[in-house]
């Protein structure tokens, strides 16, 4: 049995998805409340459903036929402002479940985030030693909440600490795809601006306030969700694969781009306006990010990325514009 933490959330609900299509064994522990998070486990059969507060003894009485915690839990805002609550969510648990995967020899993936590298200006190369690390500043408190995670981790590798008998952070980019409609806000730009794009009107972007960057041109690495699912299934795969990956599609492309296909999955001329960007944002936006794959790929991952034309159009046709578009 694998155990997905935050397994009602976007990532982890695909991860227990793609699980359970394969005829696993899958438990989930999450807060799914009362706002319809429930929808996004509707389809797969589970084992069970563990409430948060219940997962000490629930690890207790399945530690022997848990082979793998797969752990997408964590407060994921980056408008979070509450320190303690993030830091008991993100870091204590995190390390508490590291600790138990290690001492109990089970595998043990976990989700780290791009918002680790801060403004990009250390760039994006996934190298989890502690030098390397150290010199990364994120920008809010999400981010700097799995960094700590992270230079924990490194630190624990580096010293001969107890460790599981595989681990992985996964540093995700700006992930797309179904089972995203619970976040509100936070949602991606593509399933935000779809309602828009689909009643033909303009969607809405961010003007550019960086000189030599155009409006529009402003650009992300954005990956489609079933490649984030397809490195957590390869790496469950391989027992052998340590270490701190990007998770990514290794090309940086343009909101404009992204709107664009979106437009041309729904057979309609794009229509974009932009808008002056809030003043608060403006000191703390990243006009560019891009993983670096070579790492993972040297590990021996050989899936190709999805271009946002492809993704887009699969999410559009598959989830989108469809009466249930829940996975």
């Amino acid at each position: 049995m694998i155990l997905v933490t935050g397994g009602a959330g976007f990532i982890g609900s695909n991860i227990v998805a793609a699980l359970a299509g394969r005829g696993q064994a899958v438990a989930v522990c999450d807060f799914v409340g009362s706002a319809g998070k429930w929808r996004n486990l509707a389809k797969s059969e589970l084992r069970d459903v563990v409430h948060p507060s219940q997962l000490p003894g629930w690890l207790k009485r399945h530690r022997h036929a848990l082979t793998a915690i797969v752990h997408m839990g964590a407060i994921s805002a980056t408008s979070a402002t509450d320190g303690d609550l993030v830091l008991r969510t993100n870091f204590r648990l995190s390390w508490q479940l590291w600790q138990w995967c290690a001492y109990h020899r089970k595998q043990f993936i976990y989700a780290s985030s791009a918002a680790t590298y801060g403004n990009g200006d250390q760039g994006y190369d996934d190298d989890g030693s502690p030098a390397a690390l150290a010199k990364l500043r994120p920008l809010n408190l999400y981010g700097w909440s799995k960094h700590l995670f992270d230079r924990r981790v490194a630190r624990a590798v580096a010293e001969g600490e107890p460790a599981p008998s595989q681990w992985a952070g996964l540093k995700f980019f700006n992930v797309y795809g179904p089972n995203e409609y619970h976040k509100g806000n936070m949602q991606s730009v593509v399933a935000r601006s779809y309602p828009a794009a689909a009643a033909g009107d303009a969607v809405m972007l961010f003007k550019s306030h960086r000189t030599g960057i155009a409006d529009g041109d402003q650009r992300r690495d954005f990956v489609y969700v079933e490649d984030c699912v397809d490195v957590v299934l390869w790496l469950l795969g391989h027992p052998t694969v340590n270490g701190l990956y990007n998770v990514g599609s290794g090309a940086a492309r343009s909101f404009a781009e992204l709107i664009h296909a979106l437009f041309t999955a729904l057979g309609r001329p794009a229509r974009i306006v932009y808008r002056d960007m809030p003043e608060a944002l403006r000191a703390h936006y990243q006009y560019y990010t891009e993983a670096r794959m070579q790492r993972l790929r040297a590990a021996g991952y050989g899936q190709p990325s999805t271009p946002i034309e492809q993704g887009v159009r699969r999410y559009v046709e598959g989830y989108l514009s469809q009466p249930d578009p829940y996975r």
